[in-house]
């Protein structure tokens, strides 16, 4: 499977420009030879836009995840629009499931080649170290997986990268590729280096850390999108600004890996 990792240079507040960037970053990718793009943490409001999260929340049946949904449809490509602000009640009136009856969750889609809907996976673990986050947000409740080109995948979230124990979860489902959406800010680089890495070495599986770029009101996202192989080695990678990172994903390297170390086999 071909993975693109959209960098996006996501401009806080500005909706209708970071989305349109997005899908045209689809579009590129899909055109490229992917069959997989993945998008940032909020790239359509902007991590740090705090007082904006509530003008921009939809349902995720509504108009903006369905240009997603009708893009990855028209390029035969699948898509994780991920995250946007989603109102949980608006999407509870629409059919799906949610959890809890109001409040905003920071939420990813993953879309498949014909627009479908195959994974919803709403971060756990809010942020609230200089974050509005924790106070704006309703955490996930579910870890769930889902199989795209042959790979079976999971979704978290930028600070879920700190709770070992949910990539876990995944892996006792199946789990072979760990997508990370991520609006990972200046100065713990080194943690976003560490962890992300970490997670794919204890897990022995491809972990994608897709962080975003720009600058808001004072904090500035540092970028560096990483995808990470089965041994944590470095596969793909960018700098701070605007970039698509591309690697290929093969679960047959996956399970050879689990075989030759078979360190998951050892927990106890």
């Amino acid at each position: 499977m071909r993975l693109a990792c959209v960098q996006l240079g996501v401009e806080g507040g500005a909706v209708a420009k970071n989305v349109a960037a997005a899908l045209d970053a689809v579009r590129d990718a899909a055109a490229a030879g992917a069959d997989l793009v993945v998008l940032p943490e909020l790239f359509d409001v902007g991590y740090f836009a705090f007082d904006a999260y509530q003008r921009a929340a939809e349902s995720l049946a509504g108009d903006r995840l369905g240009r997603f949904a009708a893009v990855a449809a028209e390029a035969g490509v699948n898509v994780l629009a991920g995250t946007v602000v989603e109102d949980l009640a608006a999407s509870a009136a629409d059919g799906i499931a949610v959890p809890a009856d109001d409040g905003l969750a920071n939420t990813a889609v993953l879309f498949d080649r014909d627009g479908e809907r195959r994974l919803v996976y709403r971060k756990r673990h809010l942020f609230g170290y200089g974050s509005e986050e924790t106070d704006r947000m309703v955490p996930g409740d579910r870890v769930p997986v889902t199989e795209i080109e042959g790979v079976c995948v999971g979704v978290t979230t930028c600070y879920d990268l700190r709770f070992p124990e949910q990539f876990r979860q995944m892996v006792d489902a199946g789990v072979e590729c760990v997508l990370v959406p991520s609006a990972w800010p200046y100065p713990r680089v080194e943690h976003w280096r560490t962890l992300g890495r970490a997670r794919a070495i204890e897990n022995l599986s491809y972990v994608a850390a897709v962080n975003g770029s720009g600058a808001f009101d004072g904090d500035a996202l540092c970028g560096r999108t990483t995808v990470y192989d089965p041994w944590g080695t470095t596969m793909a990678s960018a700098g701070e600004a605007p970039a698509t990172v591309t690697a290929e994903v093969d679960p047959a390297e996956v399970a050879t890996v689990r075989e030759e170390f078979p360190a998951l086999r050892d927990r106890r």
